[in-house]
């Protein structure tokens, strides 16, 4: 009898929305603000095909250069907000690097003539481990984190996500982690509910446009309605990840996966499968 090799079925890639720093950890005004996104983000593990073998983060919060991928066996947490509470400064998410892995996204991407450097001092970002102690509490899955490149080039970070395409088949989850919208001074500002829900509509319609278009129309994301006012001048990191996750997605096609009201805005998650 010859032993078959089960073939592990497709990862989607997904973009999800973090939160305003370690805001799910922590006392909020009104108290409910972030528990719909909460409970969506502890969802998606049940919600994949399998188990991943890993995880590959994009955040919005690593930006570099060249794009750099996290390499140290065992990465030390970035507390990179400030003003919150001293116990979310004490937040643990002992998740495991993974080097090989690591290498060979520098590799795929240098493949792509996107050039890629390996950084073993960085650690896992509040981008990454804030909504991953929700997706995946137990820690127990290796997580590889890839920067952004810092010229915010749309192009770019759909071609990177294009030439990671391939882990899907390994087993091993995509995610951008940013937020749908990003002004700072919006939140809050009911003045920006129409304005957040009118790139919002702009922003879904073009997730689940076929593939080409798609990727024509996130690539152009600027011409798109109130894309300044939702996403202000060199300050689009919160939105890129999205393109990584789109550029991973190859012919699979898109779709809104989550959507709420926080601090007056329209915030969305989207999948690709």
């Amino acid at each position: 009898m010859t032993a078959t090799t089960c073939k592990p079925p497709r990862m989607p890639t997904l973009f999800v929305p973090h939160g305003a720093g370690p805001c799910f950890f922590m006392d909020w005004n009104p108290p409910t603000a972030w528990n719909a996104m909460a409970e969506f983000l502890k969802g998606i593990a049940a919600s994949l095909p399998a188990r991943p073998r890993a995880i590959v983060m994009i955040s919005a919060h690593w930006l570099q250069p060249a794009f750099s991928v996290t390499s140290a066996a065992r990465p030390e947490l970035i507390y990179d907000y400030y003003g919150f509470p001293a116990h979310t400064y004490e937040l643990r998410y002992p998740a495991p690097g993974e080097p090989e892995l690591a290498a060979r996204i520098a590799t795929l991407l240098g493949q792509s003539v996107l050039a890629a450097t390996e950084d073993p001092q960085r650690g896992f970002d509040h981008g990454m481990f804030i909504p991953l102690k929700l997706m995946f509490p137990h820690a127990d899955i290796p997580v590889v984190q890839l920067s952004l490149r810092n010229d915010l080039d749309p192009l770019a970070h759909i071609e990177a996500g294009r030439a990671l395409e391939p882990l899907r088949d390994e087993n091993i989850l995509i995610v951008g982690s940013g937020m749908s919208f990003h002004n700072m001074r919006g939140y809050g500002d009911a003045r920006f509910g129409p304005i957040s829900s009118e790139f919002d509509r702009w922003l879904s319609a073009a997730v689940e446009a076929p593939p080409e278009q798609r990727d024509d129309a996130l690539q152009r994301w600027e011409q798109a309605p109130a894309a300044r006012l939702c996403h202000p001048q060199r300050a689009e990191e919160h939105l890129l990840p999205l393109l990584v996750a789109a550029g991973a997605a190859g012919a699979s096609r898109g779709r809104k996966v989550f959507a709420d009201r926080v601090m007056e805005t329209t915030l969305s998650a989207y999948r690709f499968d």
